[in-house]
């Protein structure tokens, strides 16, 4: 049977073998539900960076400029990490340079992989229905924060190991860990979040609305995959 294991920090991928395998990089808060509504609405692609010059000295080439730095804007960026930003027309069709406080180290720590595929609660039944179609390991890369643990990135890959155990068994203890906390979590991740971290950081930012969004399950069908250093939709 093939495997699907848990990263539960970038930190942590020196442990990890990444080549052959499929890794689903999640950031809910909010990196990757940006990006998986991005593409959902249209964007051409989104090609991320780890550092925010290198981000910013896109917009010379026509690009749409994302930053977010502790949760807030970047001066001097057209979007920011709000998954509303990404719904307007505007967008529609153009490319964006995006970098972010974890979601986009993540991906940076990710490259090397066969395939790497962007989740979120967002578009989790269309990520787990492509990943039943693959023949790879899977490796689940929580963005975390700062280097550090944090619950929601666990919780989605909790729901994710849950939705694939009939044909991929844990490669170690982190799934295990994973699916215990969604357990617990599911029925109410709002309120089961409420004290976590991120959560109360975003709330100090009068950011709330996007919370309770980045929490809705299976709002669309699409599964955004990096090809050649770009996020476009599969």
């Amino acid at each position: 049977m093939k495997s699907i294991d848990v990263c539960l920090t970038p930190d942590l991928m020196p442990l990890y073998k990444v080549q052959d395998r499929t890794i689903v990089v999640v950031d809910i808060l909010r990196a990757t539900s940006c990006m998986t509504t991005a593409i959902a609405f249209g964007v051409h692609s989104i090609t991320p960076f780890a550092k925010l010059e290198d981000c910013l000295a896109m917009k010379a080439m026509d690009y749409f400029t994302a930053g977010e730095r502790d949760g807030k804007k970047v001066d001097g960026f057209d979007l920011g990490n709000s998954p509303f930003e990404y719904m307007h027309e505007s967008l529609r069709g153009g490319k964006i340079a995006f970098t972010t406080t974890n979601g986009t180290q993540a991906i940076a720590r990710s490259v090397g992989a066969d395939e790497i595929i962007i989740g979120s609660f967002l578009n989790l039944s269309a990520v787990s229905n492509h990943l039943r179609q693959i023949q790879n390991n899977i490796l689940i890369v929580c963005a975390g924060w700062k280097g550090k643990f944090n619950l929601e990135d666990t919780l989605f890959a909790g729901a994710l190991v849950e939705m694939m155990k009939d044909q991929f068994e844990p490669e170690c203890d982190a799934p295990l860990a994973a699916l215990q906390l969604y357990q617990c979590a599911k029925t109410d991740m709002h309120a089961f979040l409420q004290n976590s971290s991120h959560v109360k950081r975003l709330a100090r930012l009068n950011v709330v609305e996007d919370v309770k969004f980045c929490l809705t399950l299976d709002k669309y069908d699409v599964v955004p995959v990096m090809r050649e250093g770009e996020i476009k939709k599969l």
